[in-house]
């Protein structure tokens, strides 16, 4: 925990990460900040006791770089940073879609790169985030990777192959439970219970349903039928969504995610 590390362009997911570093045990005088505005930069000194810095002084001084920036940001942030980098620091990448390669053909020869997709659960140091290594990065830093990312969560390793598919299952995930929750509160509205009343039922019913998803190690359709009675509401319930093709268009969506996943490693914005 002695290396420096630095989040650059450190927005809502890359101040969490900070967060849960110096939680775990990071020296705030070993992390570096780049922010685009300079008072977001002193904004995280002031919170968190880090060292705000430009890019190309990260570049020479970190011995791990996390790269935060939005996809479209990406290629102008490595040419910055190219001139200043030596091979030997690891460059993880937090941008979605963005295959290890683009990065290896823009920095030095042999440059260390690990792909990481986190989600928005990295908030509330509930986050999955999952870790694919480049050409050239090693176990050690595949684990020093999971050792940052697991300041906020899970940590799964998986081939780089699979990064589109796991983008969109968890890094857009979360959204999927929230939209979701939006529709069952209108609902209950809709049945005559008060908006605060109906958000109270459903969010508690989906913790208890998680840990139970999480801990139980039950699969998911023999949870569903211990709640499941015959000729009872839920099995109505269930026809309902069934008829209505919830299952299909949740697959649908799942693959329209990965797909534009796939289209930003292109660069194509529309």
């Amino acid at each position: 925990m002695s290396q420096k590390v630095a989040v650059l362009g450190t927005g809502k997911i890359g101040e969490a990460l900070l967060s849960g570093m110096i939680r775990a045990g990071w020296a705030p005088a070993d992390l570096l900040v780049t922010a685009r505005r300079p008072e977001r930069a002193e904004e995280l000194r002031t919170r968190h006791g880090v060292t705000p810095v430009t890019n190309a002084e990260a570049a020479k001084t970190a011995d791990t770089l996390i790269l935060t920036v939005k996809p479209q940001d990406m290629g102008a942030l490595l040419d910055e940073l190219a001139p200043h980098l030596p091979a030997d620091r690891l460059v993880i990448s937090g941008a979605a879609g963005i295959p290890t390669s683009f990065f290896e053909e823009r920095l030095a020869t042999g440059t260390p790169v690990v792909r990481v997709m986190t989600n928005t659960p990295a908030l509330v140091d509930e986050a999955m985030s999952v870790i694919s290594a480049g050409s050239h990065a090693t176990a050690g830093h595949l684990a020093h990777a999971e050792e940052i990312f697991g300041a906020v969560g899970k940590t799964l390793r998986v081939p780089e192959s699979q990064q589109d598919a796991c983008t969109a299952l968890s890094g857009s995930g979360p959204a999927y439970f929230f939209y979701l929750v939006e529709a069952m509160t209108d609902a209950g509205i809709l049945l005559g219970l008060p908006r605060d009343k109906a958000h109270d039922l459903i969010v508690q019913s989906a913790i208890g349903a998680a840990v139970m998803l999480r801990d139980s190690g039950e699969h998911p359709v023999k949870l569903r039928e211990n709640v499941t009675s015959p000729a009872g509401t839920t099995i109505n319930a269930i026809r309902e969504l069934e008829n209505h093709g919830v299952r299909a268009a949740l697959i649908a969506a799942l693959e329209a995610a990965r797909d534009r996943s796939r289209e930003l490693a292109t660069g194509k914005k529309d």
